[in-house]
């Protein structure tokens, strides 16, 4: 009879809250995460102790599990998981199927990948509603962990450690510049490329500084960038008015505002990848999506 006044007592979202600062260990960023006050989460944590099962120690935002706590952080991930596995449909039928899937997507993906993928999504999976957010790499881990998200497209440098991913292709960067260019009808060597003003696209920070600035630090190169704008979008629209050349995605290739240049050396490629949490491996909505995905969309 104790043990089961103990049960009663405590409750799934006191095991998110757990589950979320022993992930965490910071009680704003689990307050905004979940969606609660700080003092919520607080409360929480003052039900979970008092049921005996964990207890934490709070250094100003900061909280330090006891050591029964990270014990107990294994076990209610894998009491939540089954939790989830229980409470999903045994069956998914994609043209049945209704729900909400949130998906994070970088400028790239949004413009390479889900315009055929969500053709092929809303021809076998009518019912579904999607919600896509632009792609931040500081909020990606939060989200996830949140529920908030349940798809990132991204580059794989821009993926925390923590999550599973897969890479679905690589692509690589073609060097153009306006069709108007008088570059047009030249042969250029890396070091030619490398001295001519250029444009990069700088998603997550604000600088001049490109993805391949390593590539041609190694070639014993530096390059000429004089201008960063922070989406592929806008790249094509600023090179038509400008003498400045760009590496560009070669996915996102023809365009009418830009043509490739002809160069003596082989551009570097990278990878796209899609990455989720991991108590979501085996829902059926993420495996269906992430094997479209993989598949090209089709």
């Amino acid at each position: 009879m104790r043990r089961a006044g103990r049960l009663n007592r405590l409750d799934l979202k006191q095991l998110r809250v757990l589950q979320a600062l022993l992930r965490e260990r910071n009680l704003s960023r689990v307050a905004a995460g979940m969606g609660l006050t700080q003092q919520a989460i607080s409360e929480h944590c003052a039900s979970c102790a008092s049921s005996s099962t964990t207890g934490f120690s709070r250094q100003g935002n900061g909280m330090t599990a006891t050591p029964l706590a990270l014990e107990l952080g294994e076990r209610v991930e894998r009491i939540l998981h089954e939790i989830e596995a229980l409470l999903s449909p045994a069956e998914f039928t994609p043209a049945t199927y209704e729900g909400v899937v949130t998906l994070s997507a970088t400028d790239y993906a949004m413009q390479a990948i889900l315009p055929a993928f969500l053709h092929e999504v809303r021809q076998q999976a009518p019912f579904l509603r999607l919600i896509v957010q632009p792609f931040e790499s500081d909020q990606v881990e939060r989200k996830l962990i949140s529920g908030e998200l349940d798809l990132a497209l991204s580059f794989p440098d821009f993926l925390p450690d923590s999550l599973p991913y897969l890479t679905l292709f690589d692509d690589r960067h073609v060097c153009v510049a306006s069709p108007c260019s008088p570059l047009h009808g030249r042969t250029l060597s890396i070091g030619e490329i490398a001295a001519l003003p250029q444009l990069v696209v700088s998603p997550s920070r604000s600088a001049l500084k490109g993805s391949h600035d390593q590539w041609f630090a190694d070639q014993g190169l530096e390059r000429h960038i004089v201008i960063s704008v922070p989406t592929f979008k806008a790249a094509p629209d600023v090179l038509y008015t400008t003498d400045l050349i760009a590496f560009y995605p070669a996915r996102l290739l023809p365009n009418p505002k830009v043509a490739p240049l002809t160069i003596d050396f082989a551009t570097p490629t990278f990878e796209v990848a899609v990455a989720w949490h991991p108590r979501t491996q085996e829902s059926a909505i993420h495996r269906w999506m992430i094997e479209k995905l993989a598949r090209g969309g089709c």
